[in-house]
């Protein structure tokens, strides 16, 4: 289930607009949100444009389009699809109603009034089943666009906590290079290893042969 959605300006996290949650849902999001506010800080020039980040019983899902951040918190057993599905419907109807603005604006939440469509929307998302028929030929599309929802970069809150970790693309691109590099090199061993046994392996049973028949006339 979407939980609560924040829109800050990717350049300075500057937030531009938020859904105005009760005051059940503020409580129990609370510490989420500063996490929130700790992605925004992490987020560069090279960030990757869409990434789940998982913390405990929630999700962060965030997408940048146009230097605007779109994050949601949703449970996390919600669908990666629907939420980035949910994302891409806020960040295009922003892009209509504010886009021209967001460089220029000043004032923390400026676009406030563009909570009656992130609430209108996340209602939509709430059920799961229903989201994903209303929504298929936003899906079908969105599926073209990721081609496999694995392909998003996925991170552990604890990570950005206490790691430092980063969310540049070429911190996600390094990892990945070294876990093939490190799949070369095991691979690279065992053709050499299957090699060397190729080669010596007939010198070996010959002289194993020779030293057995030395043994015999000796003893």
């Amino acid at each position: 289930m979407v939980k609560s959605t924040i829109i800050v300006r990717a350049s300075d996290a500057l937030p531009l607009a938020a859904t105005v949650d009760d005051e059940q849902t503020e409580q129990a999001l609370q510490e989420h949100k500063q996490q929130a506010k700790l992605i925004f800080r992490r987020i560069t020039p090279n960030a990757e444009p869409r990434c789940s980040i998982e913390s405990g019983q929630y999700t962060l899902h965030y997408l940048i389009v146009d230097n605007v951040v779109f994050l949601v918190i949703a449970e996390k057993s919600y669908p990666r699809k629907l939420a980035f599905s949910y994302l891409d419907e806020l960040s295009k109807e922003f892009a209509t109603s504010y886009g021209a603005k967001v460089d220029s604006v000043r004032k923390p939440y400026a676009f406030v009034g563009f909570d009656t469509f992130m609430a209108k929307t996340a209602r939509l998302y709430q059920d799961t089943r229903t989201a994903s028929a209303a929504n298929s030929s936003n899906l079908d599309k969105l599926n073209d666009e990721l081609q496999d929802v694995t392909r998003i970069m996925t991170k552990n809150m604890e990570e950005l906590l206490w790691r430092g970790d980063s969310l540049d693309r070429m911190s996600h691109l390094s990892t990945s290079l070294r876990s093939e590099s490190e799949k070369y090199r095991r691979a690279a061993r065992n053709v050499n290893v299957q090699a060397m046994i190729r080669q010596y392996a007939p010198l070996a049973a010959v002289l194993f042969i020779i030293l057995l028949l030395v043994w015999w006339r000796l003893f």
